[in-house]
């Protein structure tokens, strides 16, 4: 039997480590608390997962849910069970568009969802939305002139030629898509929403006839990208091509959205090989990963993957099938991983904060964690960089360095880290 000296001795000890419990919790929660009564400014959105519960087939295959995050190839053929196997280890969930000879049973038996131009032979449940077309702004230009129907290699695009007929194009082929069926309507700009039409114009492709939109720019293998982002966006030559420059897609992109007062989910393109045959040369494995994230950082919604090679070494249209791109294949599966594995954090509402003058910088808080997603800016120095936290995790004695299997000490509410390339990107989790 304990003696009361002993009872005593445990009942303090137990008023210790509820105290102690108390502490850690009341500590736990002051940090969501704060961030919420501070008033930290959030990063304008559409409401993230729960956007597409409005569109039935898209919420039905669970579009809906955190935990899911669109990761999409563009343009492939589904013939075989090895073709959805492979992309699926890849880390794919989307084929944005599919040839027509495409069996959309085995998409769907995969569990693998299509964004197709047309209902194709077996549509199901897979097809959870519609694919208006591809870079209308550029072949067919800002403008409601007479389209004749045809697409870029097939002749006269306007009538008369020198006419501007994108927004009739994208009138008409809408038209030519079923309505009212539960699946939302995609697509996809370039160069014409980016920098070539004026802001009125590109507004009018990005607000007038989609659910979702992304667009193309591929700054490492364009040849003639790069002067013109000197001619039209002003950039210095030590500004192209890099990582960030595929964060500043998205910027424009969702700077145009915000104009209707309605927001969409902005999707990033990013290249794998040598799109064109005019192209300088293959985009990097680092290279392609580091554009995914600046694309995250900018608040992309999804990734799609240009999936073509028509120059270089190994012309390809399936470029994640082939084995001569092992290598980009491995950076792409491990990236994809990282996304899907941090699906729920990135399906959040981040916050606004400075955390260094030369990072960008992404900031979310989920389950009680803080994530800090950072690269090097656009002109900003590679090496090391200081990030100052935000008052509420200056406390916080050590971040964790996701994925590279390292922490950080927390000195002063400040941590320091080194890029050392352009591409370069940590991903921090901070849990008081």
């Amino acid at each position: 039997m304990a003696s009361r000296r002993g009872k005593r001795r445990l009942s303090v000890i137990a008023v210790v480590l509820l105290a102690a419990s108390a502490a850690w919790c009341t500590a736990s929660a002051t940090l969501n608390h704060r961030l919420d009564e501070l008033r930290l400014p959030r990063i304008a959105w559409e409401g993230g997962p729960a956007y597409y519960e409005k569109f039935r087939v898209a919420k039905d295959a669970g579009w809906g849910k955190s935990s899911f995050f669109p990761i999409g190839v563009w343009f492939e053929s589904v013939g075989t069970d090895e073709d959805v196997v492979t992309d699926k280890a890849a880390g794919i969930n989307t084929y944005v568009e599919l040839t027509e000879n495409s069996d959309m049973n085995l998409v769907r038996a995969h569990g693998l969802y299509a964004l197709t131009s047309k209902p194709l032979k077996g549509v199901g449940s897979e097809s959870v939305g519609w694919l208006i077309t591809d870079e209308a702004d550029m072949w067919g230009g800002p403008g409601d002139g007479v389209w004749t129907g045809r697409f870029p290699g097939e002749g006269e695009i306007c009538d008369p030629q020198d006419a501007r007929c994108g927004y009739t194009a994208m009138r008409t082929l809408k038209d030519r898509l079923p309505k009212g069926d539960g699946r939302f309507f995609y697509a996809n700009y370039g160069k014409g929403v980016q920098v070539w039409a004026t802001t009125q114009e590109a507004a009018k492709f990005v607000n007038s006839y989609t659910d979702v939109a992304s667009a193309d720019m591929y700054w490492y293998t364009d040849i003639g990208i790069c002067s013109e982002s000197q001619h039209f966006l002003k950039w210095k030559p030590t500004e192209c091509p890099l990582a960030a420059d595929y964060g500043y897609v998205v910027d424009r992109m969702r700077q145009l959205d915000a104009l209707d007062g309605r927001r969409q989910p902005i999707y990033a393109f990013v290249e794998l090989g040598w799109p064109g045959t005019n192209g300088k040369r293959l985009i990097e494995p680092q290279e392609a990963a580091g554009a995914v994230m600046n694309s995250l950082i900018h608040e992309a919604r999804g990734i799609v993957y240009f999936n073509h090679s028509f120059g270089g070494p190994c012309p390809t249209q399936h470029l994640l099938r082939e084995d001569c791109y092992a290598e980009m294949r491995s950076a792409v599966t491990e990236v994809n991983r990282r996304i899907a594995q941090l699906a729920p954090v990135l399906n959040t509402q981040s916050y606004r904060h400075t955390f260094a003058p030369g990072l960008d910088t992404m900031l979310k808080l989920h389950n009680g964690s803080c994530y800090v997603f950072s690269m090097v800016k656009r002109g900003a120095a590679t090496g090391r960089h200081t990030l100052a936290l935000p008052p509420e995790l200056a406390s916080a004695k050590e971040v964790e360095v996701l994925f590279e299997n390292r922490k950080l000490p927390v000195r002063n509410g400040r941590v320091t880290d080194a890029f050392d390339a352009e591409s370069t990107y940590h991903i921090y989790k901070i849990t008081p």
